[in-house]
């Protein structure tokens, strides 16, 4: 069962608008909540055991070290909690697209452009200019240009009905080899053999929570994922971006401005990677190399559907993602496997969610959003 919201700020007063509630107490909702974010995790940590034993490891040890390093150690722990600033920001931005059904898939190469300019331009700007207004004019370069770089998926979106998973991810392909070519061209130190950015010093990097390695970029997310959430849950215009996701022609009904919109949440999501990039290299490593990436994109796909779109419960989970890959790459290590191992994980938990979601919509008929995007491509390709 559903029930029915009257919106009465920008939307005509005849106009009810339908928001998806399954009629569960809160307690039910929680729960509901907590096992289907859980039960993916769970299965893809117990075939990922599966094919640890198959590769002749252990795989309690293997986890162990994860917990032991990313959790039970001072230095892994401030390293998890670092890694989870521009997680953090990255997540709110796809919940900004995503509950407005838009799906930025470009998110790395609005990301890794973003912080090219700020590693190539932000040298310059210490000498220039005081420390922290460099710090304030380089996160708003990096959100104008993630910001930017979603302007041609969007219009493409909007004016001509093309998909943007498709579009959105050949940007990034062009964005993540624009980076490289700065990087190797305009922005290369003359000081390294290696292509990479100077370096910016370390007494200029973003300032440290006291007694502590975590510099301040942790609360500017945790903040902003605050903001995201309370806008999108409370406020008018976030109930106009979720009446767009969930029924853009009921949207369109209401008098409301879909193009606009969708210009708008787009914009802003590819913002917030942008902005990710800047805190990760004025936060972590003050420079950037050629053919760096992170890999953040796949990763919080999964976490995002995960939370269900629901920006404070992507803490948590980024917490969880964070802490499993500092700890990963020492358990990799030690146990003779590749970093990217940690991918295969990845990718189970979006496998075992698919099934989830795909049974859950048997039972209940409701769509999830993993599902939602998988039909946006479905429709694209049946379209064309």
């Amino acid at each position: 069962m559903s029930e029915k919201v009257e919106i009465d700020e920008g939307i005509p007063s005849g106009v009810a608008v339908k928001i998806d509630e399954p009629s569960k107490g809160v307690l039910g909702r929680v729960w509901t909540g907590v096992a289907e974010g859980a039960g993916p995790i769970v299965l893809a940590l117990i075939v990922g055991g599966l094919v640890l034993l198959v590769l002749g490891r252990n795989p309690i040890a293997f986890y162990g070290k994860i917990v032991g390093v990313g959790l039970f150690n001072v230095s892994g722990l401030q390293d998890t909690v670092i890694r989870m600033a521009p997680l953090l920001l990255m997540a709110a931005g796809l919940i900004v697209a995503f509950q407005t059904s838009i799906w930025n898939i470009g998110g790395d190469g609005q990301f890794l452009l973003a912080a090219a300019l700020v590693a190539g331009f932000g040298p310059i700007f210490m000498e220039a200019m005081p420390v922290w207004v460099s710090h304030v004019t380089l996160s708003v370069i990096s959100a104008i240009a993630g910001g930017l770089w979603t302007i041609i998926p969007a219009v493409l979106k909007v004016r001509y009905g093309v998909n943007e998973i498709i579009s959105s991810l050949m940007m990034s392909f062009v964005g993540i080899n624009l980076a490289n070519l700065l990087i190797k061209g305009p922005f290369r130190s003359t000081k390294t053999l290696v292509p990479q950015t100077d370096v910016v010093p370390f007494a200029n990097l973003l300032p440290s929570l006291p007694l502590t390695r975590i510099h301040i970029g942790i609360v500017v997310a945790l903040i902003l994922v605050f903001i995201v959430h309370d806008v999108m849950k409370r406020t008018s215009l976030g109930l106009k971006l979720r009446l767009l996701g969930s029924n853009p022609r009921a949207a369109l009904h209401a008098g409301l401005n879909n193009a606009r919109l969708t210009m708008g949440a787009f914009m802003v999501s590819g913002a917030f990677m942008g902005l990710a990039g800047a805190v990760e290299i004025l936060g972590v490593w003050g420079y950037m190399r050629a053919d760096w990436n992170p890999h953040f994109g796949l990763a919080l796909f999964a976490l995002v559907f995960l939370a269900r779109l629901n920006a404070m419960a992507t803490i948590p989970l980024v917490g969880f993602y964070a802490a499993f890959s500092i700890g990963g790459h020492s358990a990799a290590r030690a146990a003779g496997l590749p970093d990217d191992f940690m991918l295969i994980i990845i990718g189970l938990v979006l496998l075992f969610m698919t099934l989830t979601e795909y049974i859950n919509e048997r039972r209940s008929g409701t769509t999830g959003p993993l599902l939602k995007a998988v039909q946006s491509l479905r429709e694209f390709r049946t379209n064309e």
